[in-house]
């Protein structure tokens, strides 16, 4: 379905044509002066030195082509050569039916779906998620929703950090506690137990204890760093606990991430990137690609327009050791092999920006992707405290995820207590999804790659632009909708009609920028666009609401326009809230 301001140009195109000028100026944008006009042209000024003409002239040529438009209710030249127009509410009406008669709003599915990778996640296994997690899943989340929305294939994958030395940190302080256990008999030859070892606590403990005495014993590091080659190149027993390190980890990490209304649809690690270095790293050496530099296997990958000097991408260490940078680029192998994708977004860190310039350049340059395949580095901002600082506990350390989806759960809890008397179950229930509304909406109302202030009292309050602020818009609609239907409203018959009000009007307007805010929001990938329209619409609803009565309302033909705006508004609502993550509850 078309958007409404190209409908607009459209008009003003074929005005601009018929004035005798090139249809390209008719193009329409939203007023910034809202007050005057509801949409405005500046094609005019751009075509005054084509034309050789004063803008004024050019727009009253303009608007007298669109005199009698059943599109306009008004349309008016004003100096030096804005075209200020005004929608009939005719036309407003027509526009918001066909959205509410369509099951996707109006808003297109892509007419080439794309299959797009979107890696997202990167938690290390054998430890805890803790805040530092919690944009790339948020982010990720919502962008993967998006992109499903707007038609495409969109394959979310955790890559999982399983590899490297922290392996065999676990390995040793394991190997330390339990010699007896068959995993490090090497004369072993049965089957090795089922069941780990250790559990998620045991386990998130151990890595912390290994990697202090790394620190200070250098023979038991030496040990550690033998463990994870061994891991590296087959050890059967070795293997066998990595195997239950992942089965512990990502039970756990599946629990927390379902907690925070995330999923993956791949849960993929470094380590099954594993099996295509070889011939990945062989390959690069064939083709000239790779040289040893002081012992190291490396790629150059320097491009004249470097305003700043690019390090060379290193591919193994000189011990023949992979990096990240190796088993990232395996993962593009992987993926390419797989899937196919016409895509991979990464949503990381934005500190990590120029290792991913690394990985893409080295990517391109020695054939792992055609040009036909898109890198995109998503490099988000840092979550801090108020004090300006990465956020932390009270105690000043890494705060734990599910400690703070608790916190902020007991925060919406005391407040829903507060407002009104409601069982204990359902105030809880309540308070999960309006918490998980303020942690989202929080987060994805900033631009992403933007650090932002993680402001527990400000996200949690039910006023301002927050989570749950459009939530309690939600839950408004939904009664008045549920007390309408018992007052013997039939839903099924509501039909939008012409606006009557300036309030509702605006409502209309606004509702029916929908499909172009999910477009732009998808092309730019910028979630917070999505944000940005819910809080105006939520805006421009209340402010009807206030200014309307809507039950009271003594003509029944008009009572049922006013509740056919207000279905519509809960869809959109509620499908923009779906794709950033959460849901609305039924009463707050």
């Amino acid at each position: 379905m078309k958007k409404l301001i190209d409908r607009i140009g459209a008009e003003l195109g074929r005005a601009f044509e018929a004035a005798g000028y090139e249809a390209s100026y008719g193009k329409a944008t939203l007023s910034n002066r809202p007050d005057l006009c509801e949409y405005q042209c500046n094609g005019a000024m751009a075509g005054a030195k084509a034309y050789h003409c004063a803008p004024i002239q050019i727009a009253e040529r303009v608007v007298e082509k669109l005199t009698g438009n059943p599109m306009f209710l008004e349309a008016v030249a004003v100096k030096p050569g804005f075209i200020n127009l005004k929608l009939a509410p005719e036309a407003v009406k027509e526009y918001l039916q066909n959205m509410a008669a369509e099951e996707r709003l109006g808003c297109d599915k892509a007419e080439n779906p794309k299959t797009i990778i979107l890696d997202y996640g990167g938690p290390n296994v054998a430890k805890p998620l803790h805040v530092g997690h919690l944009r790339s899943a948020i982010i990720g989340e919502s962008i993967k929703r998006l992109g499903r929305f707007m038609g495409h294939t969109m394959i979310g994958d955790i890559h999982l950090g399983d590899w490297g030395l922290q392996m065999g940190l676990i390995i040793t302080e394991l190997r330390h506690r339990k010699p007896e256990l068959p995993y490090f008999d090497e004369n072993y030859g049965g089957e090795y137990p089922k069941e780990a070892p250790f559990t998620i606590s045991e386990l998130e403990e151990i890595y912390p204890t290994a990697s202090a005495k790394s620190k200070e014993d250098e023979a038991y590091k030496e040990e550690a760093m033998q463990a994870t080659y061994l891991v590296q190149h087959g050890h059967r027993g070795y293997q066998e606990i990595l195997r239950h390190i992942l089965q512990v980890s990502v039970t756990d990490l599946k629990r927390n991430y379902e907690n925070l209304g995330v999923s993956f649809d791949l849960w993929k690690g470094e380590s099954d990137a594993q099996p295509y270095i070889p011939d990945m790293v062989e390959e690069m050496k064939r083709q000239g690609f790779a040289y040893e530099s002081e012992g190291a296997l490396v790629v150059d990958i320097r491009e004249e327009t470097d305003a700043k000097e690019i390090p060379p991408c290193m591919i193994l260490k000189s011990d023949g050791a992979s990096l990240y940078t190796t088993t990232d680029l395996a993962t593009i192998v992987e993926r390419m092999k797989l899937f196919h994708p016409d895509e991979i977004i990464y949503v990381v860190d934005k500190r990590q920006e120029m290792h991913f310039i690394q990985v893409f350049r080295c990517a391109r340059k020695t054939g792992l992707v055609g040009e036909d395949t898109r890198l995109r580095f998503l490099g988000f901002g840092t979550m801090n405290g108020r004090d300006g600082k990465p956020f932390k506990t009270r105690e000043g350390g890494v705060m734990r995820l599910e400690h703070l989806i608790a916190d902020i759960n007991e925060e919406m809890y005391q407040k829903i207590r507060e407002n009104q008397e409601i069982p204990e179950e359902e105030a809880r229930r309540t308070a999960r999804i309006t918490g998980l509304s303020a942690i989202k909406y929080g987060d994805l109302s900033n631009q992403a790659s933007k650090d932002y202030v993680f402001d527990v009292e400000r996200f949690t309050s039910f006023e301002g632009d927050t989570g749950p602020y459009l939530l309690y818009t939600i839950v408004r609609i939904k009664s008045i909708l549920a007390k309408y239907g018992e007052q013997g409203g039939d839903l099924g018959q509501a039909v939008i009609r012409e606006p009557q009000s300036e309030a509702e009007k605006a409502l209309m307007l606004e509702a029916a920028k929908f499909n172009g805010v999910m477009e732009t929001a998808f092309l730019e990938i910028a979630p917070h666009k999505i944000c940005a329209y819910l809080y105006d619409l939520a805006n421009a609803f209340n402010k009807f609401y206030h200014e309307t009565r809507i039950l009271k309302e003594e003509d029944k033909e008009r009572q049922k326009g006013l509740i056919g705006l207000l279905l519509l508004c809960r869809r959109i609502l509620e499908t923009c809230i779906h794709i950033l993550g959460f849901e609305a509850p039924d009463r707050m």
